[in-house]
């Protein structure tokens, strides 16, 4: 109950944080324990080989090597493991005198700033389970409520651990509260406007070797706390290289100067913005809350499709670069928009604006042009040597039995032409930012092995029962 309790506040939290986000755990409470598996989602699906290597052809030396580890440890103490490096997943792997040992894991999303806090997050995770196992009478609630809203208080662990570890001293600044002062600025809007701007914040001992261009009188410092000032304040640097400087108490001056190693930084970018400390982007921030998100689809299914076509590595990476970046700009500026990369020998003859000659959107003004294109009802032709044949063009064909009204006209016009028509790979931009990805009347990224876990829990089985694919 443990277990099940814990991995239903990972996965709610992440889920909430990043895409929906499966987790597993393997385990094995004592020495002479076998190495057990709980992972209701198969999200150790593929990696069979390497858990049998690690676990079962070196098991001797495995757990030798963790029994010295833990030899004369206090109680509590929770001594990190080697990461296992599975492809595709994040991981946390702890041992303890009390819990042998146990390894975390969820998935590693392509959009991601940093994987960074949700390792934070399995290692919360792990030392959960420590507590309750050894209490024996845990309140069976108490560890689901922290894991699921656990978002900013991950980000702040992982901050105030990586700034101990650099600069050698324990923050002057107080991160967790900064943080909520970052959200609360987000939220506030200033005649109507959301927050534009750069905020940094950095220890008392670093202002005086910042350049300012100009600094608040010390008895006159705008306070952090009082957020609606601080909006007002962003007015001054917004759109601009300049930034706010604060100490973590008040707002201290205006600098154009290089923001100083470790600082925190908030960019505020209107409805959105990013959190990075020094020159690593953390997270990003929207609608009151933190999410690991870029904010910028990784196209993965779309550039696999493209290097695993006919088409020579180069001129794949080229069309990959110029299809993506139409694409992006699409979604920064909420429009929508439909591409049609067609690989056919012959190009297809589609209904709309042809173009004479078509366009190479290797030259900068058509591209810019392109790009103005994709605001035109109708999707773009764009051929596999990175041309625009047309614009405007009417997608049509059959109707498919997966069709999903929810989606609107461009995307089912998308997924009926896509089935019908052969070598050509659609996506679909839609205003509110999602892109799918269609090909053979397939939408490839809408493809997930995730599925929410009511009432049924699957029991947990032996390592040995899960290589050999035990079905419960």
């Amino acid at each position: 109950m443990c277990i099940a309790n814990i991995l239903n506040g990972v996965s709610d939290g992440l889920c909430r944080y990043s895409n929906p986000s499966r987790v597993a755990l393997l385990f094995a409470s004592s020495p002479d324990d076998p190495v057990q598996v709980f992972d209701p989602q198969d999200l150790l699906f593929g990696h069979e080989t390497v858990l049998e290597e690690v676990f079962v052809v070196h098991e001797e030396r495995w757990r030798q090597q963790i029994v010295e580890q833990i030899a004369g440890q206090p109680k509590g103490h929770l001594i990190p493991q080697e990461n296992m490096g599975l492809s595709g997943l994040i991981a946390f792997a702890g041992a303890s005198s009390e819990f042998f040992y146990q390894v975390w894991f969820t998935e590693h999303h392509p959009d991601m700033c940093s994987i960074k806090p949700t390792e934070k997050w399995l290692e919360q995770a792990a030392t959960l389970l420590v507590h309750d196992y050894t209490s024996g009478n845990p309140p069976i609630n108490c560890s689901d409520y922290v894991l699921k809203n656990y978002a900013l208080q991950a980000i702040a662990d992982y901050m105030v651990d990586e700034r101990n570890s650099h600069l050698g001293y324990d923050t002057k600044i107080q991160i967790p509260t900064i943080l909520n002062y970052i959200l609360s600025i987000s939220k506030t809007r200033e005649e109507g406007a959301w927050a534009r701007g750069g905020l940094f914040f950095t220890d008392p001992v670093n202002i005086g070797a910042i350049d300012f261009l100009t600094m608040f009188r010390r008895n006159e410092r705008p306070v952090i706390s009082n957020i609606k000032h601080i909006r007002k304040l962003l007015v001054s640097v917004e759109r601009s290289n300049r930034k706010l400087v604060s100490d973590g108490n008040y707002v201290v001056g205006i600098t154009l100067a290089r923001v100083p190693e470790y600082a925190i930084i908030a960019d505020f970018r209107g409805d959105h913005g990013f959190l990075s400390m020094g020159t690593q982007r953390i997270a990003s921030f929207c609608d009151g809350n933190f999410y690991s998100s870029t904010r910028e689809n990784k196209l993965v299914e779309l550039e696999e499709l493209l290097l695993d076509s006919q088409l020579d590595i180069e001129m794949a990476g080229t069309l990959f670069g110029v299809v993506s970046g139409l694409i992006h700009k699409a979604g920064h500026s909420h429009y929508g928009s439909t591409v049609v990369i067609d690989m056919n020998d012959e190009p297809l003859g589609l209904s709309g604006h042809l173009l004479d000659p078509p366009l190479c959107l290797l030259d900068s003004d058509n591209y810019d042009l392109a790009s103005s294109f994709m605001r035109i009802d109708g999707a773009v032709h764009i051929t596999p040597d990175a041309k625009i044949r047309g614009f405007g063009c009417l997608l049509d064909g059959q109707s498919v039995t997966w069709e999903n009204m929810a989606r609107g006209a461009r995307y089912n016009s998308a997924l009926r032409f896509s089935a019908t028509t052969s070598k050509v790979v659609v996506v679909v931009v839609s205003a509110d930012r999602p892109i799918s990805i269609i090909y053979n009347g397939i939408e490839l990224n809408g493809i997930s092995r995730w599925k929410p876990i009511y009432q049924y829990m699957p029991e947990i089985l032996t390592l040995e029962q899960h290589l050999h694919g035990v079905q419960i």
